[in-house]
């Protein structure tokens, strides 16, 4: 089972990726407290320091404090100055949230320099316990309250304009929780530009997916089960590369994004 993943730039035009907030209809009920299955729990991480992400040329990481004392990490990177077309209208700033088994270095390949480049700023974070970014003490690091007030906390004190929020996967999860406060009665989530969804999780969950892939797809579904829920992927490029990538995808370049992803998930 492959998804589009942020690790491969989808060859779309900028002006194509982009879905305007009016025309986004997002249940406002959405859960209070993140399931199970959506929350991401880490303790220590002895590997932070040795798989830290190398920053490409016109990328920048710092840290963003939050109000409960903990730090997001954050990687951005602007558009060349002076801009690539002259008189361009001013493009709105890009806002990424990953999905889980990520940080925000899974924007930082491609993502970044794409759209930075075609004029856009752009701002990618890593969640509770995620890439560089501080790890809670609770078990469980975070929810989609917390994520949601995280990403909203950081969007009011940095970027100065309404952005555009782009979810994969779990993120985009977290981006309909955003845009559901937005609709309700929130006053601390400053307004969008636009969001975009990759390959996100619906409002429900995943519960409706895996049981109609395990029905459909039984032996594919066992593989996926094993490779996520039991965490095969990190002891077998195959399996990985069967659930994350393409398989015309370099070995060498799976095993690199491996390193990422299992560093995540150390306890």
């Amino acid at each position: 089972m492959h998804h589009p993943n942020p690790h491969q730039m989808p060859p779309m035009a900028t002006s194509a990726s982009v879905l305007t907030l009016p025309r986004l209809s997002i249940s406002p009920t959405m859960p209070a407290r993140a399931s199970p299955t959506t929350t991401m729990t880490r303790r220590t991480r002895p590997l932070r320091a040795a798989c830290a992400y190398t920053l490409q040329e016109g990328q920048s990481r710092r840290s963003h404090r939050l109000p409960c004392g903990l730090d997001l990490e954050v990687i951005a990177q602007q558009p060349p100055s002076p801009p690539p077309t002259p008189g361009r209208s001013e493009r709105p700033p890009l806002v990424f949230v990953h999905g889980s088994f990520h940080a925000a270095w899974c924007w930082a390949e491609r993502w970044l320099p794409f759209f930075s480049h075609a004029g856009f700023p752009c701002f990618a974070l890593s969640l509770r316990a995620q890439g560089e970014s501080s790890i809670p003490s609770d078990t469980v690091a975070g929810t989609l309250e917390t994520h949601t007030g995280d990403i909203a906390d950081f969007i009011r004190k940095e970027v100065p304009v309404p952005p555009i929020l782009i979810g994969h996967s779990f993120g985009g999860l977290i981006v309909q929780q955003y845009i559901s406060c937005l609709q309700g009665s929130e006053p601390f989530h400053p307004k969008l530009s636009g969001a975009v969804l990759v390959c996100s999780v619906p409002p429900s969950g995943n519960s409706g997916l895996v049981w109609r892939y395990l029905l459909t797809k039984p032996i594919a579904a066992i593989k996926v089960t094993l490779s996520l829920a039991a965490k095969a992927y990190a002891n077998s490029l195959p399996l990985c590369k069967e659930t994350f990538f393409s398989s015309q995808m370099d070995d060498e370049l799976v095993l690199r994004y491996l390193l990422f992803a299992y560093h995540l998930q150390l306890t």
